[in-house]
C-alpha cells in the first residue's frame, strides 16, 4: 500500500488479500489485486494527490430522429421488395 493510505484502507486491502486467498482467487496475485482495488477506491474517492479520477458515468445512447427512422425504413423496404 502506498504510503499516504489511511489505516482504513490499510484494513480493507488486508481483508481483501485474506478473501482471496481464502476463497483462492488470483493465484499469486492476490496482493496486486487487493492493492488495485483500493488504490482505485482511494482515486475515485479523491484521497491521492497526482490524480483526481472520477467513476467514468454512462451515458444513453442517443435514439434516432423520426425522420432518419423513417429514411432507414424505407430503404430497407425498397431492398426487400426488389429480391
Amino acid at each position: 500500500m502506498p504510503r499516504g493510505a489511511s489505516p482504513k484502507r490499510e484494513r480493507e486491502y488486508e481483508k481483501l488479500e485474506r478473501k482471496f486467498k481464502k476463497e483462492g482467487r488470483y493465484k499469486g496475485r492476490e496482493e496486486e489485486v487487493a492493492s488495485r482495488i483500493v488504490n482505485k477506491q482511494r482515486a475515485e474517492h479523491g484521497e491521492t494527490k497526482k490524480y483526481n479520477h472520477k467513476p467514468v458515468s454512462r451515458t444513453a445512447s442517443r435514439r434516432k430522429s423520426s425522420r432518419a427512422r423513417s429514411t432507414s425504413r424505407r430503404t430497407t423496404r425498397r431492398t426487400s421488395a426488389r429480391s
